[in-house]
């Protein structure tokens, strides 16, 4: 088996970290600061005179956004396993700021009409395909530069750059609303974070300039079968069981993590800004809990970790629901900090374990196809499934099920994977 490259020189797996983390920072703030502000996008772009029909319809685009991550992951995909990790790197984050900078000088629907919805639409549909390569690309970069025994907790580089992000899209959120009055950042202000996302992509891609290439990004380029053929005809249940694991951290990390301000604002009656409060103190402790997660799985093994929190998400989901629909801030900020551990646990854990899970040769094409499909079936819809299931049932805490279900799937798929933190990649 292959040592990677990485693993000769100390400082590599620094680098491939702080590369790893930034890219996702920028991809995952300009991705996250949509929905952030959600209720804004759908006045300006998707006007309603019912607000929750409104909402719906944003984060259908927001939907629509993830169900390009698995074409994206395609494409990157093949490009990582043919030609190597660093063009993936590259061209999935300027793909990302340029859709993101044009989502910030778009017009809106009362300038031009209708076409201002449907370049929205287009822009995040670019978006979505960007971060199709950018996420899982990264991972499999930093598990190749990783030494045996600290590669769960390198890997937790890129989900932590993707907290961060999110953590970054909501601070942005928040410093607005409590700056300008309403009106401004709607006729202005919300610009001003999509913008913003340009200068990280320059920031980005000037650490990611001189990257190394890992032996795992070295390939054979004359491979018999296209590698998603490969990966569909020869690993196609290796790809399913990918999907499966990422369940429980696609629905949980989207509802309680993204879509989390916007419940407590329109449904449970909080403020916006606390609203954005909670969000953001929750998303400071999910960041410290998943780095701990992945040096945890490195000790103690990838499935006790994973199992641990799907079962505590099971148990504690709908408990912790209801208490947060009585509508009183601490303590929605003290259930938000229970889901912080619950689901850190999981998504510290979670990317290391698809990486040594997949043949070596197919690392970023089976890791980009089913960790994508999880996030474009499952995770990018699931704000828009939450709405729905609270206006068909009429019960606040009916979001509590899906992430139970979503669990329960996980939980399963878990018990079909192997113990892996002991393992060297292929």
């Amino acid at each position: 088996m292959l040592s990677p490259q990485a693993d000769h020189t100390p400082l590599a797996p620094r680098r491939a970290a702080l590369a790893s983390a930034v890219g996702n920072i920028l991809e995952w703030y300009d991705f996250a600061v949509y929905a952030f502000f959600a209720a804004t996008m759908g006045r300006l772009f998707f006007p309603r005179s019912d607000e929750i029909d409104s909402l719906i319809i944003t984060f259908g685009v927001f939907a629509a956004g993830h169900l390009m991550r698995p074409i994206g992951g395609i494409l990157f995909g093949h490009i990582g396993d043919r030609y190597g990790r660093r063009p993936v790197l590259v061209g999935s984050m300027v793909a990302m700021a340029l859709a993101t900078v044009a989502i910030g000088l778009l017009p809106t629907v009362q300038q031009i009409g209708p076409l201002a919805a449907a370049l929205l639409v287009f822009f995040r549909m670019l978006q979505g395909f960007s971060i199709g390569g950018e996420y899982t690309g990264s991972v499999c970069y930093c598990a190749e530069c990783a030494a045996d025994g600290h590669r769960g907790l390198l890997c937790t580089a890129s989900i932590l750059g993707a907290g961060v992000g999110t953590l970054l899209g909501s601070a942005a959120a928040n410093i607005l609303f409590l700056v300008l009055p309403a009106d401004a950042v709607d006729a202005w202000g919300w610009r001003i974070p999509f913008l913003a996302g340009g200068v990280v992509g320059i920031i980005g891609l000037y650490l990611r300039r001189n990257l190394a290439e890992t032996r795992g990004g070295q390939q054979d380029q004359k491979q018999a079968q296209l590698p998603i053929l490969d990966a569909l005809t020869n690993h196609l249940p290796t790809v399913l069981r990918v999907v499966g694991l990422n369940l429980m951290h696609a629905v949980s990390f989207f509802m309680i993590f993204i879509f989390m301000k916007t419940y407590l604002s329109k449904f449970i009656g909080l403020t916006e800004a606390s609203a954005l409060t909670i969000s953001t103190v929750g998303l400071i402790a999910l960041l410290a809990v998943t780095a701990a997660a992945g040096a945890l799985s490195d000790r103690n093994g990838r499935k006790r970790v994973l199992g641990a929190s799907a079962v505590a998400a099971i148990v504690f989901a709908l408990p912790l629901f209801i208490l947060i629909s009585s509508g009183n801030f601490w303590v929605a900020l003290a259930c938000q900090l229970a889901f912080a551990l619950i689901v850190g646990a999981y998504s510290g854990t979670a990317p290391s374990t698809m990486t040594e899970i997949v043949p070596g040769h197919l690392r970023v094409t089976c890791t980009s196809l089913g960790y994508n499909l999880s996030m474009a079936l499952f995770g990018g819809s699931t704000p828009m499934i939450t709405i729905l299931l609270i206006k068909e049932t009429g019960s606040n805490v009916a979001p509590a099920l899906y992430i139970i279900a979503a669990a329960a799937v996980s939980l399963a798929v878990l018990s079909l994977i192997p113990e892996t933190s002991r393992t060297r990649l292929n």
